[in-house]
């Protein structure tokens, strides 16, 4: 797996995408369809119409990355939505790459952790003078 920043936000496009299409094509789909900057840092994911291809594209900061998946057998579980594309997390993300159908999971409240506080030590220093 690629390793994104905590900050990178993970789209899929929803729908089919010709995935004949490279860098320019796909940074042009960014800018017009979603209405976003390439160059702000998203991972953004496209499908084929038969399901069995991916690509994404990623601004890493000095130049845009093209990623590119092929099954040799299935389909991926791509969601069918209206919506031009769909946020996920990372755990979704890995989830389809690995053939998990993400759609029908369900986040458990007990599994998401709270933020740690500081503990805070009113802890006095002694200082050593010669």
């Amino acid at each position: 797996m690629i390793g994104l920043g905590a900050g990178t936000r993970i789209y899929l496009r929803c729908g089919v995408t010709d995935l004949r299409k490279a860098f320019d094509g796909l940074a042009q789909i960014v800018e017009e369809d979603l209405a976003r900057s390439i160059t702000d840092g998203d991972f953004i994911v496209f499908c084929n119409r038969s399901k069995n291809r991916l690509k994404a594209i990623y601004w890493d900061g000095s130049g845009l990355c093209l990623f590119a998946k092929r099954l040799e057998g299935g389909r991926f579980a791509w969601p069918s939505s209206t919506e031009a594309a769909r946020e996920v997390t990372s755990a979704e993300l890995s989830m389809l790459l690995e053939g998990i159908d993400f759609r029908n999971a369900v986040h458990r409240r007990w599994h998401r952790r709270r933020p740690i506080e500081p503990k805070n030590h009113n802890v006095e220093t002694n200082l050593l003078t010669t």
